[in-house]
């Protein structure tokens, strides 16, 4: 892992004239995939060591005086100066500077320890020292040596600014800036140790691209994925409450009455059922904090979502829109997705009903097949819909029939059965998942390959859940019937339509969270996730798919 990978990332590039800032060039040097990711694409991802790193340079990132002009023989120290040169296309934050008469020494400060090769610094911390250097000489400083300082170690070790490493700096400077002006994402690196504690190898996905480029005998699968994160989705489904923000908690109060408290750090997203409202500063609050606030109607609609800034990756999202107007090119997205979710179909009725029948399987295997070679949309549309009506036919088959649960046919809105109100809050409830993933690797959700444009519809999330329909809500809606989670009293028939109760909404909410959590093993990559972190790695691979980097979409399938 890059010992720098310490605090957020500075401002990504958005044109030839902004400078390179030096922590930037130290990632490139370490990994030229990394260095485009965090600088240019504007990823960011916070593990473990990016959060120590944080806590131990709390003290150096505390601004200290103005360093003095050059000339002046004075001996002083200065912490945290943000210095910028346009004579070297650099900018650089100066952990600790030195001044002694006319010379100047910057130190830098690393979260690790001293390496034990010849304790000598490893060349990406060297050369993002060197370019601190570069800067302070342009503003007229005599600089000719630095330190790197080792938290761990508490040791200091010297660099000298020679005529190689300033070179060295001056190459690598120029060929970030060429790599920022293309555009293109480096290729991962390959089986590398560098992988292994990086922050962002969860969007990177080096393993998981290049064997989908490469094939299986290329790539040995590793388990790099970081740590589960703790932080858990709040829902406000009682009508009428008020979200606030109150000492790094949200509170959710009905009236005077405190409903619930979350804190702010440990909540991946808010879910908001119905009539309920959110203050300013707990909205600006979770935007800030990068936690997506989601809108639905009371019956589970997906309305929208409130984010923070756009992700700042705008090349995935021109080769979205150059995609989605490339008839040829949309299709054969389509065909993929359309497959599997075939293929997803025919293995949950395999799989639950008791004896399936064999012109069943055989004919929804025979469409999947015919989708993957149609030629046009609307033959595919054909298909699928084709594939639905019998699939629906037989999945309330599935259900135990002395529950009392009886399904016919799909209906929408409004929702006129238990089971069809349960399918069709469980989909709203996937796509605001589907519409977070996409978000997230930078993608435009209204923009869709398959579902076509339409005022107000998140094309793309409802082409990225059809794969998952079957593998997470329809079993979802089987289980809550089979295990008797959910009864006939936990819902309201009426003339106009059928809802669930508030303690029927609870329940399921609770088995999709469930089911979302669960960890199954990855049919392609071979390892453990869980059904969230699998949405959200197609969201990534559909993206390098867009990019470029992979010839194709691959939807998940089970086996």
């Amino acid at each position: 892992m890059s010992s720098t990978l310490e605090s957020r990332p500075e401002q990504p590039v958005e044109d030839d004239t902004l400078l390179i800032p030096a922590r930037m060039l130290n990632e490139w040097t370490y990994c030229p995939r990394l260095g485009v990711l965090e600088w240019v694409h504007g990823e960011w991802n916070d593990n473990v060591y990016t959060v120590d790193g944080t806590w131990k340079h709390r003290r150096v990132d505390q601004p200290g005086a103005d360093l003095a002009p050059p000339g002046q023989n004075l001996e002083m120290r200065t912490r945290s100066l943000w210095l910028s040169s346009e004579a070297e296309g650099l900018t650089a934050r100066l952990d600790l500077v030195e001044m002694e008469g006319d010379e100047v020494v910057v130190v830098d400060t690393k979260r690790g320890a001293l390496p034990l090769v010849d304790e000598r610094a490893w060349e990406p911390e060297r050369v993002q020292l060197c370019a601190q250097g570069l800067v302070l000489k342009d503003h007229g400083y005599e600089c000719e040596r630095g330190y790197l300082f080792y938290v761990e170690s508490h040791r200091r070790v010297e660099v000298l600014f020679d005529e190689a490493l300033i070179a060295r700096t001056r190459e690598l400077t120029a060929s970030f800036r060429e790599a920022a002006r293309s555009g293109e994402l480096p290729a991962p690196l390959d089986d590398s140790p560098k992988c292994v504690g990086c922050s962002l190898v969860e969007i990177c996905l080096p393993d998981e691209v290049n064997l989908l480029k490469y094939g299986g005998e290329r790539v040995a699968q590793r388990q790099l994925l970081v740590p589960v994160n703790d932080s858990q989705p709040l829902y406000v489904t009682t009508q009428g409450s008020k979200i606030s923000r109150q000492k790094g908690e949200f509170i959710i109060k009905f009236e005077s009455d405190v409903l619930a408290k979350a804190r702010v750090m440990e909540t991946s997203q808010i879910n908001i059922y119905g009539y309920s409202s959110m203050t300013s500063p707990a909205l600006c609050e979770a935007m800030s904090q990068g936690i997506p606030v989601n809108f639905f109607s009371s019956g589970g609609w997906f309305s929208g979502c409130a984010l923070g800034h756009p992700h700042k990756n705008i090349v995935v999202r021109v080769e979205q829109f150059e995609i989605a107007s490339d008839p040829e090119r949309s299709l054969a997205i389509a065909k993929s997705i359309v497959f599997s979710k075939l293929r997803n179909q025919r293995t949950l009725l395999r799989r639950n009903l008791e004896e399936p029948p064999l012109f069943l399987l055989a004919e929804l295997r025979r469409l999947a097949m015919a989708a993957k070679v149609v030629e046009t949309m609307p033959s595919l549309l054909g298909l699928e819909g084709a594939a639905a009506k019998l699939y629906f036919q037989n999945f309330g088959t599935c259900f135990r029939t002395d529950f009392g649960f009886d399904f016919k046919t799909r209906n929408r809105r409004p929702s006129r059965d238990p089971v069809n109100t349960m399918l069709n809050f469980g989909y709203g409830m996937l796509t605001r998942e589907c519409f977070n993933a996409l978000w997230s690797a930078g993608m435009d959700p209204y923009l869709g390959f398959y579902h076509q444009p339409r005022y107000g519809r998140p094309a793309l999330a409802l082409d990225l859940m059809e794969e998952f329909r079957p593998l997470i809500v329809d079993s979802v809606v089987l289980m809550a019937v089979n295990n008797k989670e959910l009864t006939e009293r936990d819902f309201s028939v009426r003339a106009s339509g059928c809802t669930f109760s508030a303690n029927g909404k609870q329940a399921f909410i609770k088995g999709f969270e469930r089911r979302l959590s669960q960890e199954i093993t990855h049919p392609i990559f071979d390892y453990k996730m869980s059904w969230r972190r699998v949405i959200e790695v197609q969201a990534r691979l559909l993206s390098r798919h867009l990019l470029g980097e992979l010839p194709s979409y691959t939807p998940i399938e089970t086996r």
